[in-house]
Order: C-alpha cells, then sequence, then structure tokens
C-alpha cells in the first residue's frame, strides 16, 4: 500500500529498503514475492532513483535523464523479477552513429556488427577480434583485478588509439570508467551490449517506474515518499530500524539503495564499523558525474531518423580524461522520437546531450560563473547538434541544462556521482552485512553494478543474500523456543 506522507507506520517488517533506485525496487519486489513484508522509503516524490524523469510545461515535454540504452540482459531480468507486461516494453534500438576526427560510423551495436567493422573498416585480423572477445567473455568477479583497461587495449590492439576509441568510448558513456580501472569494469559491460545489442524501454521512464510501482504495491510492498532517513538504528550489534522525520521503524534487515558514502559515515557512524573497514572506506572513490541538457521540440515537429544514439567528438584522439572535461569535446545525443512514446496524445520529438563530469569543475564555480558555464554547454549543444539537423535552432520549443551539482541537488549523490563508486567500492558494499549484522547496501558501486541492468541485478544478489540471513535467523529462534521449552518441560 502508499503509506500517506503524514501516516505513522505502527508495524515491523522484514525488510526496510532505504531508497528507489532500480536495486532497491527490484530487492524489494523479489523478497516481496518470496513472502516477506517489505517496507519502500524514498526522500522524494517518485519512485525510480537515477532513472527518472521531469515534464516541462504541464507535460509538454518529457525527458529521461538516463534512460538511454541498457543491455538484452534487462528484458530478461525484468521478465523474471518483475513481469512480462514490463519485459515486453523492452525494444532494440536500431542504430548508433559514431563521428569523431578518427572515423564516422553506423553500427547495430552487436558482436556480429562490430566484428564486420574492425574486420574491414580498421583491418583487424578476425582471429585478433576473436581472441579479443572470447578474453573479455570470460572475465569474472574472482579474476586477478591488477590489468588496466589500457593494458587489456595493448594487448590486443597495441598502439591503435582508433581502435580503442570505437570499443570503449559507449562504455565510457554508459558507466564512467577510464584506462586506468581494472579492465573487468570494462570487459564484462561491454560483453553484456555485445550479445544482442542496445536495448530500452518503450513508452519512457515514467511508464516503466509507474509499472513497476503498481507490481510492487500487487506484491504487497508497502511504499511511503518524502521520507528521507536520517539514521539507521542500531542496537545489540545489528542493523533494526531506521528514524526519519519524527518516527521509527523496526526490521529484521536493513538495505541502503543510496550511496556508499552517505550509507556508511552518515546513516549508520563509523563508531558501527571496524577501524580497517573505515579505512578502507574512507579511500573509495566516487566515479565521475555528468551534465546533460534537455531539448525539447514544438508541437508538430518532426525530425529524420539520425539514430538512436549518437556518439560525436571534436577531439582530435580518444581521451578519457577529455571527454569529462570543463571544456566540452565529445557529447551523446540520445534521440527520443515519437514512436518511442507510442501512449502519448501529443506525438513528441526530444534529445537529451550527456557528457561526463567532473564535480569539482563545477562545485567550484562561482553561482556568475556556473550561469555562464551553463548557457555556453547550451549553446555549444545547438551548435553541435545543427551538424546533424541543420534546422533544429528553429524547431526547439524548451531548452535546459543539469550539472552535477543538479545530480547532486536532486538524488542526494555523494559529489554528485552519476555512476556511483570506482572498482573498490564493490568489496565494501559486499561485505557490509558481515561488519554490521542486518545491513545490506545495494546501490551502485564498482562501475559493473551501475547502469539500469547492473543496478536491477545487484538488487537480486543482494536480496539472495538477505533471505539466506533471514532463515538462518529464523532457524536460530526456532531453536531457541524448542530449547526454552525443553527446560520448561525439564523443570515440570
Amino acid at each position: 500500500m502508499l503509506i500517506k506522507a503524514k501516516e505513522k507506520i505502527t508495524k515491523n517488517y522484514d525488510v526496510i529498503v532505504i531508497g528507489s533506485g532500480l536495486g532497491g525496487m527490484t530487492l524489494a519486489n523479489k523478497m516481496a514475492k518470496d513472502g516477506r513484508k517489505v517496507l519502500l522509503l524514498e526522500a522524494h516524490n517518485k519512485l525510480g532513483g537515477f532513472a527518472t524523469w521531469f515534464y516541462r510545461e504541464k507535460k509538454k515535454h518529457v525527458f529521461d535523464i538516463s534512460l538511454h540504452g541498457f543491455p538484452f540482459g534487462m528484458k530478461k531480468t525484468c521478465r523474471k523479477y518483475w513481469n512480462k507486461e514490463i519485459a515486453d516494453h523492452i525494444v532494440q534500438i536500431k542504430k548508433v552513429k559514431f563521428t569523431n576526427p578518427q572515423y564516422t560510423i553506423e553500427s547495430e551495436f552487436t558482436q556480429e556488427d562490430f566484428t564486420t567493422k574492425l574486420v574491414n573498416h580498421f583491418q583487424i585480423p578476425l582471429e585478433t577480434v576473436n581472441a579479443f572477445y572470447d578474453y573479455i567473455q570470460g572475465m569474472n568477479f574472482y579474476d586477478d583485478q591488477s590489468m588496466t583497461n589500457r593494458e587489456l587495449f595493448q594487448k590486443f590492439f597495441p598502439d591503435r588509439n582508433d581502435v580503442v576509441r570505437f570499443l570503449m568510448e559507449p562504455i565510457v558513456y554508459a558507466n564512467g570508467s577510464t584506462l586506468d580501472d581494472p579492465a573487468i569494469t570494462y570487459g564484462i559491460v561491454f560483453s553484456n551490449f555485445m550479445k544482442k545489442g542496445v536495448w530500452t524501454f518503450k513508452g519512457g521512464t515514467d511508464v516503466i517506474i509507474k509499472m513497476m510501482r503498481e507490481e510492487l504495491l500487487n506484491n504487497n510492498v508497502d511504499i511511503k515518499m518524502h521520507a528521507k532517513v536520517e539514521k539507521i538504528i542500531v542496537k545489540d550489534g545489528k542493523a533494526c530500524g531506521v528514524a526519519f522525520k519524527d518516527q521509527e521503524v523496526f526490521a529484521k534487515a536493513i538495505v541502503s539503495n543510496g550511496n556508499l558514502h552517505n550509507t556508511i559515515f552518515k546513516m549508520v557512524g563509523s563508531e558501527h564499523f571496524s577501524a580497517d573497514y573505515i579505512e578502507k572506506a574512507k579511500k573509495v572513490r566516487m566515479n565521475s558525474s555528468s551534465c546533460q541538457v534537455y531539448i525539447g521540440l514544438k508541437t508538430g515537429e518532426t525530425i529524420p531518423f539520425i539514430g538512436d544514439l549518437v556518439f560525436t567528438s571534436t577531439h582530435p584522439s580518444f581521451d578519457t580524461d577529455a571527454l569529462m572535461d570543463l571544456n566540452i569535446t565529445s557529447r551523446t545525443f540520445s534521440v527520443y522520437y515519437p514512436e518511442g512514446r507510442p501512449y502519448d496524445e501529443i506525438p513528441r520529438c526530444a534529445i537529451v546531450s550527456s557528457t561526463n563530469a567532473h564535480y569539482d569543475d563545477w562545485n567550484n564555480l562561482s553561482d556568475e560563473d556556473y550561469q555562464a558555464e551553463k548557457e555556453k554547454m547550451i549553446k555549444e549543444t545547438i551548435d553541435s547538434l545543427e551538424n546533424y539537423l541543420p534546422n533544429i535552432r528553429e524547431q526547439i520549443d524548451f531548452i535546459d541544462a543539469a550539472t552535477p551539482r543538479t545530480v547532486e541537488r536532486y538524488t542526494h549523490h555523494y559529489k554528485g556521482s552519476s555512476f556511483g563508486t570506482k572498482f573498490e567500492g564493490l568489496e565494501i558494499s559486499t561485505k557490509m552485512h558481515e561488519e554490521l549484522p542486518g545491513l545490506y547496501h545495494a546501490g551502485s558501486v564498482g562501475i559493473i553494478m551501475s547502469g539500469w541492468l547492473g543496478a536491477a541485478n545487484y538488487g537480486v544478489i543482494q536480496s539472495n543474500n538477505i533471505e539466506s540471513y533471514l532463515l538462518d535467523m529464523e532457524k536460530q529462534n526456532s531453536n531457541q523456543n524448542i530449547n526454552v521449552e525443553r527446560e520448561a518441560h525439564v523443570q515440570l
């Protein structure tokens, strides 16, 4: 049921989930379907976390924040852990375009198509391409993590910056990874996409999140919004509840779908963890953030098909530092055509330009300089888009921009991170319950857990861990009750 903002919660739960990103929602839904009593708490007025959207001018315009594309695996995850209707709304995008000083290529973003491009355009021997695929598809979490992305590409495509750009640039936009991150952060994500291309949700983020909310309610998940958790309650060395506003609610297990740093240092407190764990947690780096420019076209205006995703850059070579520079040279256009939102009364055309960014570059600006940089970013975005749509300037009805400061404000992500933490955050996240029994984390960590598919699947992984914890707890309680009964019988 939906719990009203002023309504007090009077019952206890098996699981309380803090935050309704895709990881938190998927975890809540799975555990509810498994028969657990679940409470989902969200600080904002809608579910979804970074998988969100916003309307402008009385819903004349709608913009998706992060619905750019995900692997086919998202369809399977939704079918198994949500429902068939949600899975059936996931459709394959038609075309990805790459335009930069090194090449101009259109691709279906499948392994077969990439193989053709690598062999015919880049003149890479087929055996080398297949060896590369075999290598990255064999990667797993338990491998030696010392190899970096830079070393991986040098191993198979030595000194071929153009090939590296073709293979890695889309993944950088997908999860913020760099050439110096562990190779697994690239390999697993790229392998997922290569299986069956890039997919998206027909109808938009607002449709999918509303469908997910209905599924949660159908499975008896209690949902309370406008409920920003201030404290995770710890008693007798276990996480057992949460405090928000003027009330406390208790449960057998607590799950944070929030930022790793906020979870440990704000909601719990370092005193509840070992000194070694806290030192490692302090060293976990945030991943990069992002900027976006939202463009809504006038009613009735249409545009020709230029691709669903357009990776464009004026930088002479591939450079992950340049991809995040305040002076933007590279951006990705996500183009939303009317057929992508078939449920709207008025056909909509929208374009979202995305660029990776450093939080400090934007946060350290004065208010005056900040506004000037936003206006500069908007102007340069339109200039770039005119290369594909020459008349776009006259077609625009609405335009606005977001920066890492915007991400921090609306998502409460530490330092405005769009992609969670760097890879070292995964160990801290997965071992949280070992440090503090009853407390689990399902937020975006380790790069490979970012994005729609990674977030949802991490929720599933953690739900299985929590279920094992609850079963052990119930078994211990059952054994204690049996012992008490035995002792009482002996006394009689």
